[in-house]
């Protein structure tokens, strides 16, 4: 057992070279846990916020020594002498000294460092691992992993308006066969498009940026690489989208505008345009094909499609639980993005998985554009039961990172590892 006798924390670098925050929580017995945060650029305004210096003279404003400071001399005095496992008064409290509903006072950022550092603090306390200290014995599920493929929208300057075309593998008999799967998935489409001699670059995620026209164009190229890959598209591995609406979306019009359309659509044509998608292409995930505020047309897109495809919320959503229940009470869409900087606490986190879950919800841990070699989100995935993942293309570090530890976690399990593929 201990309790918090110190905090430290530093400013450290994202996956882009861009500040964040790194927390280290010391017990009085002096075990330590340390987390560190990553950071969006696809942003719900919904969200809780982050905090940063704004003093454009270092990092362009992005530095966090104020939040570093903060940790330093204001939260670490005040969690001082909590016992680490108490996790709800840790986050309660962080709260309270923060005093905003949206975390704009000490940032979600802030909170988030410390309140996973005493997570993990406390899970080695108890000499266990992390995924088990979060979920106890039931703890046990290998979470279907959604593959980063190719991107477009805000992360690219391609003829593409939605953010993310991902593969599923939900063919495979487990963890370690879907990430092989999706690997020889995304090498066959990269081999494809240089093949096609289309300019291409990778996204900071680790995405394929191919400069095609139309957002079916993509699709259809990453349902030539399954079959290259000698997989059956829909049975084998299907097709994921993020569409991340709000950047086409013209509130004051009502409209979607689309890049390769001569007209935007309105929300009937748009919800028609997707429906042939469907219909069309194995598309078993749609996220925040929607506007995070265009509740009545996420209660229709769900009556029309939602029994045959996941429709996914996250910037609808932001892990907020108030916004969760609101949508529960409308039916408005069937499945929740969870990010934990997206709210700023584990515990907050926790909750509004286990509201989803309670509602039968399916849930998708999500990693950040920004992220740190960090591993949080895959014990939060595997301890909480989620069954679905994100953590972008198999060609970043970052990502890499988290792939294999979630190699390893299904390895420890050994029989007891269950798999949300096929088999669930």
């Amino acid at each position: 057992m201990g309790r918090i006798a110190q905090i430290q924390a530093r400013e450290i670098l994202d996956s882009r070279g861009i500040p964040t925050i790194e927390a280290d929580v010391y017990t009085e017995h002096g075990v330590m846990g340390r987390a560190s945060v990553p950071s969006g650029i696809s942003l719900g305004k919904y969200e809780a916020k982050e905090v940063r210096d704004q003093d454009m003279g270092r990092h362009f404003g992005k530095g966090v020594i104020k939040c570093i400071n903060t940790i330093n001399k204001i939260i670490s005095e005040e969690l001082q002498g909590i016992w680490v496992f108490e996790q709800n008064i840790i986050d309660a409290s962080l709260i309270e000294l923060d005093g905003t509903k949206d975390k704009s006072n000490l940032g979600a950022n802030t909170t988030l460092a410390v309140s996973l550092a005493a997570a993990k603090a406390a899970a080695n306390s108890a000499n266990q691992s992390l995924y088990r200290y979060l979920g106890g014995v039931n703890g046990n599920t290998l979470p279907l992993p959604l593959i980063n493929v190719f991107s477009g929208g805000i992360h690219a300057n391609n003829g593409l308006d939605f953010q993310d075309f991902m593969i599923v593998p939900n063919g495979a008999s487990s963890f370690s066969d879907a990430i092989k799967m999706g690997i020889e998935v995304f090498e066959n489409a990269r081999q494809i498009i240089e093949a096609e001699k289309i300019n291409n670059s990778l996204s900071t995620q680790g995405s394929i940026l191919p400069h095609l026209q139309t957002n079916e164009e993509a699709i259809d190229f990453l349902l030539k690489a399954i079959e290259k890959a000698g997989y059956k598209p829909g049975e084998d591995i299907s097709i994921a989208i993020d569409a991340a609406a709000n950047f086409f979306y013209r509130p004051e019009e009502k409209k979607y505008a689309l890049r390769h359309q001569k007209s935007a659509f309105s929300q009937d044509e748009y919800l028609a345009y997707w429906q042939k998608l469907i219909d069309k292409y194995p598309i078993i995930s749609a996220e925040d094909i929607l506007s995070e505020d265009d509740w009545e047309y996420w209660v229709k897109a769900t009556h029309s499609f939602g029994d045959k495809t996941q429709l996914v919320g996250d910037d609808l959503f932001v892990t907020n639980t108030e916004r969760i229940l609101y949508g529960l009470s409308l039916g408005a869409a069937n499945s929740v993005v969870i990010k934990p900087n997206q709210i700023g606490t584990l515990t907050e986190t926790i909750n509004a998985i286990e509201l989803a879950q309670h509602n039968s919800m399916n849930c998708i841990v999500s990693h950040r554009i920004g992220e740190t070699e960090d591993s949080f989100i895959v014990d939060l995935a595997v301890g909480l039961n989620v069954g679905q993942i994100k953590l972008g293309a198999p060609s970043r570090g970052e990502t890499n990172f988290k792939f294999n530890q979630l190699i390893r976690l299904e390895e420890q399990l050994g029989k007891g590892a269950r798999f949300w593929g096929t088999g669930r």
